[in-house]
């Protein structure tokens, strides 16, 4: 008795223009398994990419911008959450649109959220800073964006990293 694999076998032998169909279906598969199809949220995800480089030139700390946050110009806690989300949320996210793996679905999705916890603990730094001595009056209107843009994306990117079971 034989099986359905040795049929497709003996298939592929008697007529090689079947083994290269088999043999490009299974190339196409491949390529279909590890990429992703973002439709209308890739768009969302872009727009939500350009709100958080937005947040990033605004007021973070003191006048400083995001990106002189990550340079050091505002404390080690804004700085870690200017690094994340222009790490996490502007190249990974520029990355995976760009190359549509899947697997970077999942690190933009995980480390959304690690950037998003780090902009929620930047902005208490800033709002308890008169009792830790760190710069700061409180969250510029900028670190507020930053981390409701980061909040954002990361529900987008889980949203699409689960969307394939």
């Amino acid at each position: 008795m034989t099986d359905d694999r040795d049929r497709g076998r003996d298939t592929d032998r008697g007529d090689p223009e079947l083994g290269e169909l088999a043999a490009d279906v299974d190339a196409t598969l491949g390529r279909a398994v590890k990429t992703v199809e973002f439709g209308r949220r890739g768009f969302v995800i872009a727009l939500i990419v350009f709100a958080l480089v937005v947040g990033l030139v605004l007021p973070w700390v003191d006048g400083h911008a995001g990106w002189q946050a990550l340079l050091g110009e505002a404390g080690a806690i804004p700085q870690l959450f200017a690094a994340t989300s222009i790490g996490f949320g502007v190249l990974g996210s520029a990355l995976a649109l760009a190359t549509r793996r899947w697997w970077l679905t999942w690190v933009c999705a995980i480390g959304g959220w690690f950037a998003f916890v780090d902009g929620i603990l930047a902005v208490w730094s800033q709002q308890s800073s008169g009792i830790s001595g760190v710069p700061g009056d409180g969250p510029g209107i900028g670190l507020v964006v930053a981390a409701a843009a980061m909040a954002l994306l990361a529900i987008q990117w889980m949203k699409l990293a689960w969307s394939r079971s």
